[in-house]
C-alpha cells in the first residue's frame, strides 16, 4: 500500500484497535486505570486525525512571484 493512499479516516481505524488490549487491561487489573488509558488514546487518535486533515487552499507549494 502507498503512503498516498492512507487517508487519516484510514489511520483512524487502525488506531481505534488500540482500544481492544486497553479494555483487556481495564477488565484484567483495574477499571480506572484502563478508562483513563483509553480516553487519552482517544484524545491522541483525535489530534492525529485533526493534524493530518488536509488543509483547504494548501494544495500548491510553489512560490509566490
Amino acid at each position: 500500500m502507498a503512503s498516498t493512499s492512507l487517508t487519516p479516516r484510514h489511520a483512524l481505524i487502525v488506531g481505534l484497535f488500540a482500544l481492544l488490549p486497553l479494555a483487556w487491561y481495564g477488565l484484567e487489573s483495574s477499571v480506572n486505570a484502563g478508562v483513563i488509558s483509553a480516553i487519552n488514546v482517544l484524545i491522541i487518535l483525535g489530534l492525529l486525525f485533526i493534524a493530518f486533515t488536509p488543509v483547504e487552499g494548501h494544495g500548491d507549494h510553489g512560490t509566490a512571484s
